[in-house]
Order: structure tokens, then sequence, then C-alpha cells
């Protein structure tokens, strides 16, 4: 890591001190969010940790001006919002059957149905695909809570209703890219004249926008994975099997706005 700049001022190289952690941390307080100070804060000490040098986030002048700073700060991200399941189904049998279509359909039920994020979803490979009797399984390279990049998989299923299946429309798009590898997900050039090129994270956002409605972004596929399959009495392990989330924490923070709504008592006032 190079010099860490505080208000114009070249700071020391690391190992830091704990007045030099807390001055660089009310300096970056100033300019970005919660989430993005505790990733940096985490990469220094896990440097000085790997270099056996004392944490200077432990000293307590450290550890006050992060209370300030949690005070001050937005400390819990913005949530993606969640759709209701008869509304993305409604939504996805509109799509037109188009070969660009096909591949948006094909799209947004993978990233719903495996919970997957949009940068997951962009680097998935036709070879990634295998089909079973029961409907697909998708093998990635891990995921970003999986920090050792092993491969990880994750289960689709048949279900009754052709339009809505995750795994017939996966199947139709496939087998209009007639390759056996590749990026899965590809553009398509005017004429739909199909590329190798992979989609990029944000051709996954608008997309999302594009068919469900500008309110939902490409995370809200995800979000609303959890908070529909725990509504619908899935526990949170078999949650947790899909969207690979190493605690429970994120399930209860997907899910707590809908719990809100779907079990309060200001539904019982008789108005």
């Amino acid at each position: 890591m190079g010099k860490l700049t505080v208000a114009q001022r070249q700071l020391a190289d690391l190992p830091l001190t704990p007045a030099t952690l807390a001055a660089y941390l009310s300096n970056e307080a100033t300019r970005h969010k919660w989430a993005t100070l505790s990733r940096r804060l985490a990469a220094i000490r896990k440097w000085h940790r790997l270099h056996q040098h004392t944490d200077p986030a432990l000293d307590q002048t450290v550890q006050l001006v992060l209370e300030g700073i949690k005070r001050s700060l937005e400390t819990e991200p913005g949530l993606a919002l969640a759709f209701e399941i008869e509304e993305f189904k409604e939504k996805i049998r509109s799509i037109p059957r188009t070969p660009t279509g096909l591949r948006d359909r094909a799209l947004l039920l993978l990233g719903f149905v495996g919970a997957f994020r949009r940068s997951e979803l962009v680097a998935l490979n036709l070879e990634s695909i295998q089909l079973t009797r029961e409907g697909a399984v998708v093998s990635y390279q891990g995921s970003k809570t999986n920090q050792y990049g092993k491969p990880e998989h994750k289960a689709l299923f048949f279900s009754p209703d052709p339009e809505t299946c995750p795994v017939r429309p996966l199947q139709d798009y496939t087998s209009l890219l007639n390759r056996p590898a590749g990026p899965l997900f590809a553009r398509f050039r005017k004429g739909n004249q199909i590329t190798q090129d992979r989609l990029s994270d944000k051709q996954v956002a608008r997309t999302t926008k594009k068919y469900l409605g500008q309110n939902y972004s490409a995370h809200s596929l995800r979000a609303s994975f959890v908070t529909i399959a725990k509504l619908n009495g899935a526990d949170d392990s078999q949650i947790m099997q899909q969207t690979k989330h190493r605690t429970r924490t994120m399930i209860d923070r997907y899910t707590r706005v809908q719990q809100v709504v779907r079990h309060n008592a200001a539904m019982k006032l008789g108005l």
C-alpha cells in the first residue's frame, strides 16, 4: 500500500500509528460511505496482521473515532427493492421470443432463481451449465464471499409453467447460441447477430430495469429470491445454499422490511 493522503498531507508508509489511522479514517469519512470505509479499514488491519505488526485499529483513540463516524454516517447500505412473485412472473411472460428476448428471459430467471450477483451472471460460461433430469446445475468460480475462489454450484429445477420455468428458457437460449463453450450471456449485433462478447454487469442492470421497472436494480433479483423464499417457508440453511451467504446477517436484513409489511398489527385495525 502506498502513502495515505489526509488533507493533502503525505502520511508515513505502513505500518500505521493509531494517530495516523485515526486521521486517515476521519478524512475518508468525509468522502465515502461506511461500507467503503469498512473495506479499507479491513485491508489495513489485515496488512498489519500478516506482517505481524500491532493492529492500530485496536487503539482506544481509533475506536472512539470509528464510533463517531458510525453515528454520523448511514451505516446500513440501502437495500435493493424486492418484487412480488406474481408481478415478476407477469413481466417475464411479456418478454418477446426474439433472440434478444430469449437471452433476457434466461438472464432474469437465472439471476432470480440462482440468486446470482450480476458480476457472477456475466462471468458464466456455456460449459458452466449441466442439464440433469430434475433441471440444471450451474457451476462457477466462487462468489465474493469465497475468498479462495473454489468452484461453487447452484441448482435450478423445472417448474410447470414453461414461460417462467428457469430451465426451459435457458435451454432455448443455449440452443440459439449453437456453440459448446464461451460466454453464456453474450452481446447481439444489429440484425440479431450473436457475438462472443460477454455482457457487462451494467447491461444486467439495464435489462432488469427494462423489463421489471426503473425502481428495480440487478440486485433486486437476489434480494427477491431471499425474501420470497423466506416468506414461502424456506429455512435459512436452504436459502444460504443458493445465495452462498456465510452468515444469517444478510438473510435477516433482506427479509426485515418484508416482515414489517406482512406481519404487522396495523393491518388488523379495521379501518
